[in-house]
């Protein structure tokens, strides 16, 4: 069984996210969405439980993902979770550069765990977390960007925290 680890903030979960993730879904058995218990100090972070809970709830219609929170090294929460495949997105060169260090990092701490890159669709690569919760901040619509579920808990509203 393939097992794919997709780890990230996801602070918010954005469309672009959602497309990277629907589409690896069925290129792999299982996909592991690793929410990054950390404590995010920019402005309007969300709590990990309400990323976790906004996660769930935007890619609940897909039988073959799990959302998990994880606070270790990646590539040990990679090992912990059976998997030997860290999927990642690409939108820019400038991504690429800094995930190719990423690569050359965990391929020294865990040389049998490997990095597949997957690019967003084009019509979703210029969204980004930031982006959307800086728009947010100034009372802009992020609708476009974001599922109903998230737009709602970035607006103040409930999201469902799981």
């Amino acid at each position: 069984m393939k097992t794919a680890v997709y780890p990230g903030t996801f602070n918010p979960i954005t469309n672009g996210h959602s497309d990277l993730v629907e589409r690896a879904a069925r290129l792999f058995d299982r996909i592991i969405v690793a929410v990054v218990d950390a404590n995010l100090k920019t402005a309007n972070s969300l709590p990990v439980e309400t990323r976790l809970g906004l996660a769930r709830e935007v890619l609940g219609h897909l039988d073959n993902v799990e959302v998990r929170g994880f606070d270790n090294l990646l590539t040990q929460f990679v090992e912990q979770c059976g998997a030997n495949i860290i999927l990642r997105g690409l939108r820019t060169v400038a991504d690429f550069e800094y995930e190719f260090q990423l690569v050359g990092m965990n391929r020294v701490l865990a040389p049998r765990i490997e990095t597949v890159f997957l690019a967003p669709a084009e019509h979703l690569s210029y969204i980004s977390s930031t982006l959307v919760r800086e728009i947010a901040s100034y009372g802009g619509d992020i609708s476009n960007f974001v599922h109903p579920a998230v737009a709602q808990a970035i607006r103040g509203g409930s999201a469902r925290p799981d």
